[in-house]
């Protein structure tokens, strides 16, 4: 049986800390953009378009109103 690389895991480890400070360092300087940001997010550059309009995660499409 194989013996654990522990230098490797801790290197991860260490990754996955400094990406996961990185990503909070840049939620953070994004707050003080305001609301242009956060529409931003889920629109895909398209103009106009609104969560009524996308097909469900599950690939269903949306319900007619």
């Amino acid at each position: 049986m194989a013996t654990p690389n522990y230098s490797y895991e801790k290197r991860q480890r260490e990754l996955a800390k400094k990406r996961k400070t990185e990503e909070k360092r840049m939620r953070k300087a994004n707050k003080g953009d305001g609301d242009a940001q956060a529409g931003d997010e889920g629109n895909n550059g398209e103009a106009g378009a609104n969560a009524d309009d996308a097909p469900a995660a599950d690939g269903t499409p949306p319900a007619a109103p």
